[in-house]
């Protein structure tokens, strides 16, 4: 068989163009608002003209800010910590199931990253004004980890299926129950897969909007619902300033997972 011939990397340049054109075209928009926190302007204006930190300054130092990123960080958090052992336990099962149910499981599992949103926070709307959830953290949580959970089974899914199985199997052959034998065998060897699915559920509840739209209005009010009101209703430079904390945190988040998937 013979070796493969090798490609010049030039003729491999239109290639890389394009890559770099695809980047820049969804990525150069969201840095855009990076300058535009720092400027001075009463208004959204680039490039600034004058710089300074009074929208910082005004985000820390305005209550009601502080009141709805008190909101988004507590539920975030619940969201990770109701998200993440559903989605792994839920990923087990699929990682051991035959092949037919596994694929109708995921499928199912899957249907929140696949249904539009806006349809999602209708419907979630309106069994929670049956429910009496409208407006409350708990509906907020449960509403944030449907969102989350498909993320979470696909990450997991991910770490198991490079996992041998038989080493689970030695440990309950021994006489470990099956919990026991997850714990102590399985999830050693798959955490980078579970805390990466841990904080792509943190940073998914921290980002949704569409979702506080319908469900987390007055004290429940999330930070994203209150940051698109403002929008709504006047300009708000404060709100580059919240969106460039917000890149901050993802790049943080994206970061600890690519570091978790080298180890």
């Amino acid at each position: 068989m013979s070796a493969p011939i090798p490609i010049a990397p030039w003729r491999r340049a239109w290639l890389y163009a394009v890559v770099a054109s695809t980047l820049a075209f969804l990525v150069l928009p969201t840095f855009i608002v990076v300058p535009l926190s720092f400027s001075d302007s009463q208004f959204l204006e680039f490039p600034p003209r004058r710089w300074s930190l009074r929208w910082y300054e005004n985000y820390f130092g305005t209550p009601e800010w502080m009141a709805a990123t008190r909101v988004s960080l507590t539920a975030a958090l619940l969201t990770t910590l109701v998200a993440t052992p559903l989605g792994t336990a839920a990923a087990y099962c699929i990682n051991l199931v035959q092949p037919r149910l596994s694929k109708l499981l995921q499928m199912f599992l899957l249907l929140p990253m696949v249904v539009p949103v806006i349809l999602i926070g209708i419907g979630i709307f309106y069994v929670y004004i049956q429910l009496g959830l409208v407006n409350t953290m708990l509906g907020v949580v449960l509403s944030h980890a449907l969102l989350a959970l498909p993320f979470v089974v696909v990450t997991v899914l991910a770490g198991l299926q490079t996992f041998d199985m038989r080493q689970e199997q030695v440990a309950r052959s021994l006489g470990a129950p099956r919990p026991s034998a997850f714990l102590r065998v399985t999830l050693p060897q798959i955490r980078a897969s579970v805390i990466s699915a841990a904080l792509f559920s943190f940073i998914i509840s921290l980002d949704e909007v569409v979702i506080g739209l319908f469900i987390a209005g007055g004290s429940r009010t999330v930070l994203t619902r209150k940051m698109f009101l403002g929008l709504r209703d006047s300009i708000d430079p404060t709100i580059a300033a919240i969106s460039t904390l917000f890149i901050a945190v993802a790049l943080i988040v994206l970061l600890c997972a690519a570091v978790l998937r080298k180890e």
